[in-house]
C-alpha cells in the first residue's frame, strides 16, 4: 500500500442538499490527499434515479467551492478515469456482472416482491442466502434453458452475490484495527437489476474504486457493516491485492449525544445542518445553511476537522495549510462526536478576530446596503475604523449593524430603560454646557476630547457617570457601544452637536 499513489474520492448522491456530516467526510478526504501528494476525486453515485434530485449535484459543488475543500479530478473536474457519473458507465457495470456471472460468483433471481414477500411470512427472520437460496427462483435452481427462456421473455431479474458460508472476513479498518465478521450473517446482496440496467451501490462502488486506482476509503461509520461485502467482493474479482484501505469515521451525534444528527436537531435548536442555504425543489421548503447564517468558511473547516479528530495537542484554531499538517487518521475518534454547534459559533467569532479590519469591512458592506445604508457614501478609513470599534463583540458579521448603526442613522428614538435611568430633570442643562464645551474643542479626536469633557466635568464636580452616561444616550440612542470619544471623533464635532441638540428637544 505504501507504495501506491494516494488516491481518496468523494461520492455523494444527488438526492438532496449535502449534509454537514457529508461534509466532513469530504474534509477528510481532502486532508488525507494532500498530505500524502495524492488526488482527491468527485465521484457522483446517481444509480438510484428514483431519489435523483434536480439541482443537486450543482448545490454539492458550489458548498465545496464555498469551504475551499477543492478537487482534482472527477464530475466538472475532468480526468482521465471517466466518465465520473454512475449513471453514465452502464456498460462498464454489465461487463464486470457479467465476469461474475461467469466465475459462479453470482446468480440470477428471477423472485417477484410476492413470492419474496410470501418466503419472508413462511421462514422467521427470512435472509436471501446459503440456506435459503435452494428453495428459490434463480439460475441455481433452474436449467439453463429455462434462464434462457425467462430472459428472453423479458422477465425481471437481479443478479445476486454468491456468499460462501461460515467464513470469517477481516476488515483492517485504520481507525478501528480489525474488525472480523463471519460470513453467514451476510445475505447475497443484489448487485445488478435488469428492470433500470443500473447497478445497486455495493458493486458499482467496488468496481469504480478499483478503475479509478483509489487507494484509501475514508468514509461514514454507517458503511461499517457493508465492509466485509465489499472485501469479498474484491477478492471475487481477483482484487485483493489492490483492494484499497479502509477508514471508517465516527458519526457527529446530536448535540445531546443520543443518537445520529438530523436535520430536525438543526430546526430545533436553531442551527443549519447544510453549509448553504437549500430550497427543495419537491417540496418547497427553504433550509438554511452556514454561508446565509453568516458563517465564515475557514471557520465551518476549523469546526467540522475537530468533530471527531484531534491534532494530538490542545491546538483548537487551525488554517487549512495547519489541518493538512496535522491530520491522521490515526487520532481519529471510534466513537461518534457531539455536535456542539455553540463551539461552532465559538469558531466564527475567533475567525472573524483573526481577519484584518479592511476584510471585515468588505464583507460589512452588503449588510449596510440591507440596512438601507449606502456604503460607497463612507470612506474605507470611516468604515474600517467603525468596525475596528466593535469587532470584538459579535458573533457573525451580519451582527456588526446591531452594534454599528448608530454611526450611519442618527438616533430618533431613546431606549426608554435608559432614559428612565440616566436623563434627569437637570440633564438638559448639562447636555448645553457640554456643547459649549465640545464647540471649543480643536482637536475633536478621541484623547484631546476625553481629556478636555472629563476636565470639564471634574471642575464643575458633575456625577460622572450620569453626564457620559446621558452623554451616550444622546448620541447613540441607549447606553451601549464602544469608548464614548472613540464614536465622536468619528462622527465629526457638528454631527456630534446635532445628536445632542436634538435629544435635548426630544427629551424634555
Amino acid at each position: 500500500m505504501t507504495e501506491r499513489k494516494v488516491r481518496v474520492r468523494f461520492a455523494p448522491s444527488p438526492t438532496g442538499a449535502l449534509h454537514i456530516g457529508g461534509v466532513r467526510t469530504a474534509l477528510y478526504n481532502y486532508l488525507f490527499a494532500r498530505q500524502h501528494g495524492g488526488d482527491l476525486i468527485f465521484r457522483v453515485e446517481d444509480t438510484d434515479s428514483n431519489r435523483f434530485v434536480p439541482g443537486a449535484e450543482e448545490y454539492i459543488l458550489e458548498s465545496f467551492k464555498w469551504l475551499g475543500i477543492l478537487f482534482d479530478e472527477g464530475v466538472s473536474f475532468g480526468g482521465e478515469h471517466g466518465p465520473y457519473r454512475q449513471s453514465e458507465r452502464r456498460e462498464i457495470y454489465k461487463k464486470y456482472v457479467q465476469v461474475l456471472l461467469d466465475a459462479g460468483k453470482a446468480y440470477i433471481a428471477f423472485d417477484t416482491p410476492e413470492e419474496l414477500d410470501a418466503k419472508r411470512a413462511e421462514i422467521a427472520n427470512f435472509q436471501y442466502d446459503a440456506s435459503t437460496r435452494m428453495q428459490m427462483r434463480n439460475s441455481l435452481t433452474l436449467s439453463k434453458e429455462e434462464v434462457d427462456t425467462l430472459i428472453a421473455e423479458g422477465k425481471q431479474y437481479v443478479v445476486r452475490f454468491k456468499i460462501e458460508p461460515n467464513e470469517d472476513v477481516h476488515v483492517n479498518d485504520l481507525i478501528r484495527g480489525e474488525v472480523v465478521i463471519n460470513s453467514s450473517v451476510l445475505d447475497d446482496k443484489v448487485l445488478y437489476k435488469s428492470a433500470d440496467e443500473l447497478p445497486t451501490y455495493h458493486l458499482a462502488n467496488i468496481v469504480d474504486d478499483h478503475l479509478m486506482k483509489v487507494s484509501h476509503v475514508i468514509r461514514g461509520e454507517e458503511w461499517l457493516p457493508s465492509a466485509p461485502l465489499h472485501v469479498l467482493l474484491y477478492r471475487a474479482f481477483g482484487w485483493e491485492d489492490t483492494m484499497p484501505a479502509f477508514a471508517h469515521l465516527p458519526l457527529l451525534l446530536k448535540p445531546e449525544g443520543n443518537g445520529k444528527l438530523s436535520k430536525r436537531d438543526g430546526d430545533r435548536l436553531g442551527f443549519p445542518v447544510f453549509p448553504l442555504e437549500w430550497h427543495d425543489p419537491k417540496s418547497g421548503e427553504v433550509s438554511s445553511g452556514y454561508r446565509e447564517s453568516g458563517y465564515l468558511p475557514e471557520a465551518v473547516i476549523n469546526f467540522l476537522a475537530l468533530l471527531g479528530w484531534n491534532p494530538g495537542n490542545d491546538q483548537e484554531l487551525m488554517s487549512m495549510d495547519e489541518l493538512v499538517k496535522l491530520f491522521n487518521l490515526s487520532h481519529c475518534s471510534k466513537s461518534g462526536a457531539k455536535f456542539d454547534y455553540k463551539k461552532g459559533i465559538w469558531f466564527n467569532h475567533e475567525y472573524i478576530l483573526q481577519k484584518s479590519d479592511e476584510e471585515l469591512a468588505e464583507l460589512f458592506k452588503p449588510v449596510l446596503k440591507d440596512n438601507g445604508v449606502n456604503p460607497d457614501a463612507y470612506s474605507n478609513t470611516f468604515l474600517t475604523t467603525v468596525v475596528s470599534l466593535v469587532k470584538g463583540r459579535v458573533n457573525f458579521v451580519k451582527e456588526l449593524w446591531d452594534q454599528t448603526r448608530f454611526f450611519f442613522v442618527a438616533p430618533r428614538q431613546y431606549a426608554e430603560k435608559d432614559v428612565k435611568k440616566r436623563w434627569s430633570e437637570d440633564t438638559p442643562r448639562i447636555m448645553t454646557e457640554l456643547m459649549e464645551v465640545l464647540r471649543g474643542i480643536a482637536d475633536f479626536s478621541s484623547k484631546p476630547s476625553e481629556d478636555i469633557v472629563i476636565g470639564w466635568i471634574t471642575e464643575k464636580e458633575y456625577h460622572m457617570g450620569n453626564v457620559m452616561n446621558a452623554f451616550r444616550l444622546a448620541v447613540v440612542g441607549e447606553c451601549k457601544g464602544p469608548h464614548m470619544f472613540d464614536i465622536t471623533a468619528l462622527l465629526g464635532k457638528e454631527e456630534t452637536l446635532s445628536r445632542i441638540q436634538r435629544a435635548i428637544e426630544t427629551l424634555k
